[in-house]
């Protein structure tokens, strides 16, 4: 099943739905209790999932009425995680254009939750705070369960679902700081979207295909196979030291390709749209703004 919080123009609060095809069911419409979002419907576990997807059927059976998505507003696809965790350098290709060690440990850092935006929204940041503002493709993992001392062997058991990440990233303070959650947790920076897939739609997290476009140039173009460390050892390797409770976005890295590497440079200027693509779950479109 696909999730997306939606909201119709000129609404401030957005709706949980499931979307099927180009519409969207609101679960609102259709259930007695429903969630209030996507992270109340991971809190109530299997059962929950099993009652939305019990609405969801009878509906459609019975012809029940569907709003297109395109004459609706998404919101970030996660709202409310209990944290959102990033995976620095973790494909060899970004790690060495950008210079960054090779460490023999995970380089794991948060990213604040102000930072969340959804598709086609627009990000904005002042110029005289960074002139090197950068996309970095990725895939969003959340977790489904409470996980703790997990083995790698069954960490993909403890996925609820993926979702798309552009992991935005102001360069120019990142190699001016120690550590790296400022730089990519201005307003808007973490797009994420457009929808949550379940975790059963996606039969190898490992065998999806990223692309960033930015003003119809693609300029990241690759597969998730290149991880350094896959996303089993990710979410084993995190729960080795604490636990990973449910609703928490991990971003997982990005691919070669950045624009900080490139010559002549490209970045994020105003009026830019960039679009970042995984196969299977979809396109998440970032609108920039420089102010």
């Amino acid at each position: 099943m696909r999730f997306a919080h939606l909201r119709a123009e000129g609404q401030s609060v957005p709706r949980l739905a499931v979307v099927v095809g180009e519409s969207a069911l609101f679960l609102d419409d259709v259930m007695p209790e429903p969630p209030r979002d996507l992270q109340d419907l991971i809190e109530r576990g299997e059962p929950g999932l099993d009652a939305v997807r019990t609405a969801v059927d009878v509906t459609l059976a019975a012809g029940g009425e569907l709003t297109p998505v395109a004459a609706l507003r998404h919101s970030s696809a996660v709202l409310r995680p209990p944290q959102v965790l990033a995976i620095g350098a973790n494909y060899a290709a970004h790690a060495s254009e950008l210079k960054l060690r090779s460490e023999s440990a995970m380089t794991i850092f948060s990213l604040w939750p102000n930072s969340l935006t959804g598709h086609g929204q627009t990000t904005t940041w002042p110029e005289d705070l960074s002139t090197q503002v950068d996309y970095e493709a990725e895939l969003g993992v959340i977790i489904g369960r409470p996980a703790r001392a997990v083995h790698t062997r069954d960490a993909l058991d403890y996925v609820w679902g993926y979702t798309v990440v552009n992991d935005i990233t102001a360069r120019d303070i990142q190699f001016s700081e120690a550590q790296w959650s400022r730089c990519k947790s201005f307003d808007g920076f973490t797009p994420t979207g457009p929808v949550v897939v379940t975790a059963d739609e996606i039969a190898d997290p490992q065998d999806l295909w990223l692309t960033t476009n930015l003003d119809g140039r693609i300029l990241q173009d690759a597969s998730t196979n290149e991880m350094v460390r896959g996303v089993a050892e990710i979410i084993s390797y995190l729960s080795r030291s604490a636990t990973i409770p449910p609703g928490t976005l991990i971003s997982t890295g990005s691919p070669g390709g950045a624009g900080y590497s490139r010559n002549p440079q490209v970045f994020l200027r105003d009026g830019a749209t960039v679009t970042v693509t995984i196969e299977g779950i979809g396109s998440l479109t970032t609108h920039c703004r420089v102010i």
